[in-house]
């Protein structure tokens, strides 16, 4: 699954990274990019079914509640993912000419109906199943995006990921992942989801705030060597929770006349920035000079 997203990613970077929005719709733009999407969901789509589903093939269609699993850090990966794609995608509409409310729905709508798909494979499969917590969590990606770009045209609360190895997954490679590629993925106790709030836009007064400057809230989990926490106790480990407050930058925010580093600047603004930060959890206080 991990591979067919970071596929899609790549797709809509590349269309991205030409784009500058569009007034007039242009169907010599549009029409590459709805077959580039079209191309590229049935390849990831079915590129995921060869390397996660063929091998124990489908059965009956089922539900599966994993809502308890990993403390719900993997939930906010299915926001995250879920609100990128509906980005990329809205913006990449916005750039053939599209009509502005029409790019935003069409673009989390495509987002939701690749998220929607997966789940549904993971219905007929006999080692997983469909998980309404996975598919909310979609939708409120989705709708995270919707409504700052209906509301405000831009997003002003951003969400953003940050990673940092931990000792536990060579304690359990198989669920942890084996390597930097697969815990990047799977190692839930390295992953932290923020939300960034762009102060000076969001507050919308005549004071001193550099335009890029955000305040940041954190969210991640630790000590959780499985899925449930009581699988985890049952092992000698308590898992807990992590709130974390920072500083962060907008990046999209930081001005530039080149093309070239306007994109990476739109690239990179899903991915939070080290800086000092303060971490509470069970075991108290703890601060940060650099926190990734």
């Amino acid at each position: 699954m991990k591979k067919s997203l970071y596929c899609i990613f790549l797709l809509l970077h590349f269309v991205r990274t030409h784009a500058q929005d569009s007034s007039t719709f242009n169907k010599k733009r549009f029409i590459p990019v709805a077959v580039t999407a079209g191309v590229g969901y049935t390849v990831a789509i079915g590129g995921l079914y060869q390397l996660w589903y063929k091998e124990n093939g489908l059965s009956t269609f089922r539900f599966f509640n994993d809502d308890a699993q990993w403390m719900q850090v993997d939930k906010l990966g299915h926001f995250m993912t879920t609100y990128q794609i509906s980005r990329y995608s809205s913006d990449i509409l916005l750039w053939t000419g599209t009509k502005r409310k029409k790019a935003i729905y069409y673009g989390a709508g495509f987002a939701l109906l690749f998220q929607t798909s997966i789940e549904v494979l993971d219905g007929f499969s006999p080692d997983y199943g469909f998980s309404w917590g996975d598919f909310t969590a979609n939708v409120v990606g989705a709708a995270g995006l919707t409504t700052q770009y209906l509301l405000w045209n831009e997003a002003r609360i951003i969400p953003k990921f940050s990673f940092h190895r931990t000792d536990l997954a060579p304690l359990n490679p198989e669920l942890l992942g084996d390597g930097l590629s697969q815990e990047l993925f799977k190692d839930y106790n390295g992953q932290t989801y923020w939300l960034a709030f762009n102060i000076e836009k969001l507050i919308q007064k005549d004071f001193f705030i550099p335009s890029w400057l955000c305040l940041s809230l954190g969210y991640g989990a630790e000590n959780m060597i499985r899925g449930r926490v009581s699988e985890s106790e049952a092992l000698g480990y308590s898992p807990y929770r992590q709130y974390y407050l920072s500083l962060d930058i907008d990046l999209q925010a930081i001005p530039s006349k080149n093309k070239v580093v306007r994109t990476v600047l739109y690239s990179l603004n899903m991915i939070r920035i080290p800086l000092p930060t303060v971490e509470f959890s069970e075991n108290g206080t703890r601060f940060y000079p650099f926190y990734f």
